[in-house]
């Protein structure tokens, strides 16, 4: 299956603390990429995965379709595809679907980012409760978080380099921070959130239209290629 994504990626990109401008001299190459699965390949029993690890370590990449289902469920995680700074593949398929990207979002990134943000403070808060001990990264990841919901909410575009927040993020990660400090930070941020959601001016609902469109694209493209091969 590793054929899939070695011959049939639309779009490769590096995600996590490099894309975020947060990385030291041994973080990891983290690598998320989006593939088309041949057209034909759908009308077999069984059919394309929709997601699939490797071949490179810390490489993960979902089929186009599954990528954009998850997208339009405003997946903080699949958005930060379309908006990652380092791009290390892109086919003329996948430039139309960072062209597209703004069709992605709606009001619902305000609950999917707080969601996933306050998932984070709760279990580092958990931890901190049962061990005594403090996950700084995930406390770190819980701030980006409700920084990179606002943003979108205010701006529409997904942040993704916060290397100008890079000393403060830093710092969190490093422990330097008291804890009390960090959950005072996130009170802020999530009432940032919270107004963000009140003034923006994203659509209730995500343009499924456009992306139908790109989608029957790709497919009609994947049937002509198909038949060039022949």
């Amino acid at each position: 299956m590793s054929g899939l994504v070695e011959k049939h990626t639309i779009l490769g990109v590096v995600v996590g603390s490099r894309a975020y401008g947060l990385d030291g001299p041994d973080s990891d190459h983290d690598r998320r990429g989006v593939y088309a699965a041949p057209t034909r390949d759908f009308w077999r029993l069984d059919k394309p995965p929709t997601h699939l690890d490797g071949p490179a370590e810390e490489q993960f990449s979902w089929e186009v379709e599954r990528f954009c289902t998850l997208a339009l469920q405003a997946n903080p995680t699949v958005l930060e595809v379309l908006w990652s700074p380092i791009v290390e593949r892109i086919t003329p398929d996948g430039e139309e679907l960072r062209g597209v990207r703004t069709a992605f979002l709606s009001r619902r990134v305000a609950e999917t980012y707080g969601n996933y943000a306050r998932d984070q403070l709760d279990r580092v808060a958990a931890r901190r409760a049962r061990t005594g001990e403090t996950n700084h990264k995930q406390a770190m990841h819980m701030i980006r978080l409700l920084m990179a919901g606002a943003h979108v909410l205010r701006t529409g575009e997904v942040l993704v380099d916060v290397r100008h927040l890079r000393d403060r993020l830093l710092a969190i990660k490093q422990g330097l921070v008291p804890w009390e400090d960090v959950t005072a930070w996130a009170a802020t941020l999530l009432g940032e959130l919270d107004e963000a959601a009140a003034a923006t001016t994203l659509p209730e609902r995500p343009d499924r239209g456009r992306v139908d469109e790109l989608l029957r694209g790709i497919r009609e493209r994947g049937l002509l290629a198909y038949g060039k091969r022949g």
